[in-house]
């Protein structure tokens, strides 16, 4: 049977453009099979009939796979329980008065827009840069036409896992999204439809990445053990191998 629990929550409030702080509130009651974002509804429910400003904060699905919602509670992206969204996050991992610490996601390229809300958009930017195939219109062509070795396959759908959430970013000392990068480019390298634009794409997309200020890699892997569905850092040295291999053919 779930319990109740009383927390204390110290929240990030701050609007765009704007000196932030830390806000102290009270979770009273609360179900341990609650999730974390159903723990802020509650929170938020009170407030406004309190009359206060209830706390932004991003969510979309809450089931894990959009990549919408993300804090850093405790210090740790996501409450960085492995393979976890904030979404998925439960109260149940939290003991009767105990006090949450929420903050944004800090990174330079990510902005804070409102609290927990921050600017992902330099994610999207990247992908524009090379995130995609191009192919000629019509009827798809039948899959055996294709062959694709398995090893190959199931190593770009594990890269395609990836939601574009932003934590492996905010857990890294340096601010990169070369985890994030990486798995965009890996998902399309490993397949042979990826091919024709494999040079521009690990080229534009890294110095998009560079462009937007982004950190650079300096392999702490805390970038894969704070992604929700461990992308594997092997891709971050495709990804060197891509733009080294890219960078020499168009020098040439």
């Amino acid at each position: 049977m779930s319990e109740k629990i009383n927390v204390t929550l110290k929240v990030w409030r701050q609007n765009r453009g704007e000196k932030g702080q830390f806000k102290i509130y009270q979770a009273r009651e609360i179900d341990t099979a609650a999730s974390f974002l159903e723990m802020m509804d509650i929170v938020n429910e009170q407030l406004t009939l309190n009359g206060e400003e209830p706390i932004a904060f991003e969510d979309d699905c809450r089931e894990g796979i959009c990549g919408c919602c993300g804090a850093v509670v405790n210090g740790k992206t996501h409450g960085s329980h492995e393979r976890t969204t904030l979404c998925q996050l439960h109260m149940r991992k939290f003991k009767n008065n105990d006090q949450i610490v929420i903050e944004p996601f800090r990174a330079k390229p990510f902005q804070v827009l409102k609290d927990l809300i921050v600017d992902r958009s330099g994610l999207d930017a990247i992908i524009c840069e090379g995130g995609y195939v191009e192919v000629k219109t019509g009827n798809a062509p039948e899959a055996a036409t294709t062959p694709i070795k398995r090893e190959l396959a199931e190593a770009s759908m594990d890269a395609a896992q990836c939601i574009g959430c932003g934590a492996c970013v905010a857990a890294c000392p340096n601010g990169s999204a070369m985890l994030f990068t990486a798995a965009k480019v890996s998902q399309y390298v490993l397949l042979p439809q990826g091919h024709p634009e494999r040079t521009q794409r690990a080229l534009n997309m890294v110095n998009k990445m560079d462009e937007l200020g982004f950190g650079s890699c300096s392999n702490e892997y805390e970038c894969t053990v704070a992604c929700p569905k461990g992308i594997d850092v092997k891709n971050i040295a495709r990804l060197n191998r891509e733009f080294i291999k890219a960078s020499l053919t168009s020098h040439s």
